[in-house]
């Protein structure tokens, strides 16, 4: 089985080494910190041969170089991620990504930049999502537009229900915080708020959650339901998405 080591970096951001222990290959998913992965990778005996971006954004490709340097890995990422770093293999919607013998389906969740991409890999239940979705919140639309973003969050939705997604950092308890806000009358939101201050309170991570929870209780990926377009407007899921954001980044 893929094993996914998991471990803070940056100041909130979290990497994660993906292993295939049949192979001995390794992924880092992303690179906020190119010197921590491979202090980790060591520690892990573990040689990373690959890095799957997620998009451009310096907390994610950052460290491409001080790996590649380091272990000639083959950095497989959206074309947008040559702003920071030379690629190998560029990959967008409907590519896929090898680990030994897993397979990891590219999935286009653009809108908070315009290149950001997913890797889903269905046999082991997880997608790595970098910045398109947080528990409980979404990446800030730096880039894209509402419908194009809400489309991404559609196609995160249809991923099977007990997916767990690795989102890229620890936002969860300030998330939890704007979606009792968004949406005060969710008693499984109040549950989940309540486990995650616990679970912070504890120094425990909250990443990765799993879809089902998320699709009860993150507004974000709830942009199509009648109470929440009642209270924050739209004629359209991506309106009300719009509104939300909008709100979020206000808040």
């Amino acid at each position: 089985m893929l094993e996914v080591h998991q471990f803070p970096c940056l100041s909130d951001n979290y990497g994660f080494l993906l292993h295939d222990p049949d192979s001995g290959e390794t992924a880092a998913i992303d690179t906020p910190d190119g010197s921590e992965y491979l202090r980790q990778a060591e520690a892990k005996g573990w040689e990373i041969t690959q890095i799957w971006n997620t998009h451009w954004h310096p907390d994610h490709a950052g460290g491409n170089k001080a790996i590649v340097e380091a272990t000639g890995a083959t950095v497989v990422a959206p074309r947008e991620v040559e702003k920071l770093s030379p690629i190998d293999r560029v990959v967008g919607n409907g590519d896929s990504a090898s680990l030994g013998k897993w397979q990891a389906r590219v999935i286009d969740v653009s809108g908070h930049t315009n290149g950001h991409i997913a890797y889903h890999i269905a046999k082991a239940d997880m997608a790595f999502v970098g910045d398109s979705v947080f528990a409980l919140g979404c990446g800030r639309m730096f880039e894209g537009v509402p419908e194009q973003y809400w489309n991404s969050l559609d196609r995160i939705r249809n991923l099977p229900e007990n997916t767990l997604l690795y989102c890229a950092h620890e936002y969860t308890q300030a998330n939890a915080k704007f979606a009792l806000h968004a949406d005060p009358d969710n008693a499984e939101l109040r549950l989940y708020a309540a486990r995650i201050d616990e679970k912070r309170a504890k120094g425990e991570p909250t990443v990765p959650t799993v879809l089902s929870r998320e699709l009860a209780t993150n507004p974000f990926l709830r942009a199509d339901d009648a109470d929440l377009r009642d209270r924050w407007g739209g004629t359209s899921p991506a309106e009300t998405f719009a509104a939300l954001r909008t709100a979020k980044d206000h808040f």
